[in-house]
């Protein structure tokens, strides 16, 4: 099976027909590029592709603009090498359909000037006005500007639409967090180790132009990328040589995380940078009304970065904001179904189709039915098909299953009972998870050595379901347990045992216990799951082996279990491969109350039983 839109009859008019009725009737013209002087004399690189008629420009144009740490465009030894394969599957698909696209080497970054002091920091975004200035100047552009981009980029975006240039209309964030703290670095408010630490390489290797080891990517590693492309006006890279230098000046998440251990808690140099400050869902309040958003994620995305995407459009609750969440990872550069078709990892669903429809209702003024239809689509994995709703999540019943000692269990025991876990601290979830690809690993086969790992956890297990359940939205576990230290981290999984005994991960969430209080989330910070402020002043030390009722939110889904299958929770204290440990060195006991009127529950969003 394919995750093609035609697949459930989820929309009145699919992304892809729409397009083919776009044709891409314009060339694409060689990029003009540049330095831009910021408010602080800092230069920053940017390349204009504009849509050509034979050899001369159109007039005037509707602009998406994308602002990147990952180059705007290498130079290259000789031909035949794509230049910008950050940039290139925008400027093929939006220039020939008569977008102009200006691309920005964002501050420190590429060949752009300047040093980096944080993870998207409020400088950025400053320099995002003042580039919406300059385009709605130029006279190719017709007056209005929408931003795109997967991850960084789609973050970045959400600055573009936060600034209040008027003439910013709309932004398509792809695969990009709403909370650097929760979404990315502190998913459960636990350090994820693969963003501190390897994310860090990747960027040093690409602010440095440190060529050789840039190699070890696969997405940059042609032998032909000779570091960032000069602008016109330095030919011989004189300037990029310059700018490099500065790079290296520029701040290591792996050194800045410690100092942002708690959610909105400022860095001793300034209590003004911190996390929400470097965070798109800060700056929301500028955006909600002003400027239409569309947020795309998926079940596989990294870390927790389809909570970004959910909450995201939670809060805004245009009439204009859209939502898609499909079995993609990180970017989407894989279908991580477990039933996709067999030797194809690729999306088959049209993304760029349907940014494509977005853009033209609201940059271009173009009759595109999008108004028509549902404003959240969602993809049903093993049932493999496309979903529509009104809302998210959407409407489901509780389905409430009790653990029992090795069991889950449609029905509590009255006797109550507990089960021991012993944290190991060389338990992991693998290298083929949707953490990987945070680290701009080429993955593709996920969880695909997972009854490997889980079979280190502890596991309940249900009865074979005598017809099939399909899931939508968030499930939820409550728990009742002790540690025998004064904190600990949880790590939840659900999966699918299908009847031939495959196993087939379905979601998962984590939570570190001393951030277990939970609060009403904040009006510029909606959700629909245990909301958690992640700061100082909430966090609390367990009280060692005594009993406490603990929420934990696994990731959203959308899964239909097959009759005959049976449901499986897995426990454990610890994903050596991508999380710190807690507390270091003292991994600790768990007891987990079963049965009676606190016992243990999983949560799941029924959305329909049977067929």
């Amino acid at each position: 099976m394919s995750d093609l839109d035609t697949n459930g009859a989820a929309w009145a008019v699919s992304p892809g027909e729409y397009s083919r009725g776009r044709e891409a009737q314009w060339s694409v013209g060689a990029p003009r590029s540049q330095y831009l002087r910021m408010r602080d004399g800092c230069r920053l690189a940017v390349d204009v592709y504009l849509p050509m008629d034979g050899d001369a420009p159109g007039d005037r144009f509707p602009v998406i603009a994308v602002m990147t740490p990952y180059y705007r465009r290498f130079k290259v030894s000789s031909e035949g090498a794509e230049p910008a394969p950050n940039i290139a599957i925008y400027r093929d698909f939006f220039v020939p359909r008569g977008y102009a696209l200006v691309v920005l080497d964002v501050r420190g970054s590429g060949a752009s000037f300047g040093r980096r002091d944080a993870f998207r920091s409020p400088k950025e975004r400053g320099d995002y006005l003042e580039l919406a200035e300059w385009i709605a100047s130029q006279p190719w552009c017709n007056g209005s500007i929408g931003a795109t981009g997967i991850s960084y980029l789609g973050a970045a975006s959400c600055f573009l639409g936060s600034t209040g240039h008027p003439a910013v209309k709309a932004v398509a964030p792809l695969f990009a967090v709403s909370d650097t703290y929760s979404d990315h670095v502190f998913p459960g408010g636990i350090m994820c180790k693969t963003v501190t630490s390897n994310y860090d390489d990747l960027i040093r290797a690409l602010d440095w132009d440190l060529r050789d080891e840039l190699k070890a990517y696969a997405y940059f590693s042609d032998p032909r990328y000779c570091g960032p492309a000069p602008v016109d006006d330095d030919p011989q890279g004189v300037l990029v040589q310059e700018a490099i230098e500065e790079h290296k000046d520029s701040f290591m998440l792996r050194d800045m995380a410690a100092e942002m251990a708690f959610r909105e808690e400022g860095c001793l140099h300034d209590p003004e940078l911190h996390s929400g400050a470097c965070s798109p869902y800060w700056y929301l309040h500028e955006v909600a009304g002003k400027v239409a958003v569309y947020s795309v994620s998926g079940w596989y995305d990294g870390s927790a970065f389809v909570h970004g995407s959910i909450s995201r459009f939670l809060t805004l609750k245009g009439a204009s904001d859209r939502l898609l969440l499909g079995p993609w990872d990180h970017g989407a550069r894989a279908n991580g179904s477990p039933w996709r078709t067999p030797g194809r990892s690729a999306p088959d669903f049209p993304i760029l189709a349907e940014v494509l429809r977005f853009f033209d209702h609201h940059l271009a003024g173009r009759p595109t039915g999008i108004e028509n239809e549902d404003p959240v689509h969602y993809f049903c994995t093993h049932a493999e098909e496309w979903r529509s709703a009104p809302q998210w999540p959407p409407v489901s019943s509780p389905g409430l299953w009790h653990l029992r000692p090795g069991r889950l269990d449609l029905t509590a025991q009255e006797r109550v009972a507990t089960v021991e876990h012993q944290t190991k601290f060389t338990v992991s979830t693998g290298t083929h998870t949707r953490f990987e690809r945070l680290a701009a690993q080429a993955t593709v086969d996920y969880y695909s050595d997972w009854a490997r790992n889980e079979a280190h956890m502890l596991s309940f297990v249900s009865d074979p379901l005598p017809d099939d359940l399909e899931l939508g939205g968030h499930v939820r576990l409550d728990l009742t347990l002790s540690s025998s230290e004064s904190d600990g981290a949880i790590f939840a999984y659900l999966s699918e045992l299908e009847s031939d005994g495959q196993l087939r991960f379905i979601t998962d969430g984590c939570l570190r216990l001393a951030h277990r209080q939970t609060s009403a989330p904040p009006p510029r910070y909606q959700a629909v799951w245990p909301y958690r402020e992640y700061s100082r002043s909430h966090a609390r030390r367990m009280t060692p082996l005594v009993m406490e009722q603990v929420q934990i939110a696994l990731l959203p889904v959308g899964w239909r279990l097959k009759a005959g299958s049976r449901l499986k929770l897995s426990l454990s204290g610890a994903d050596a491969e991508h999380f710190q440990q807690v507390p270091h060195g003292r991994p600790p006991r768990f007891s987990f109350e079963l049965g009676g009127p606190r016992g243990c529950v999983l949560r799941l969003p029924v959305v329909s039983r049977g067929d």
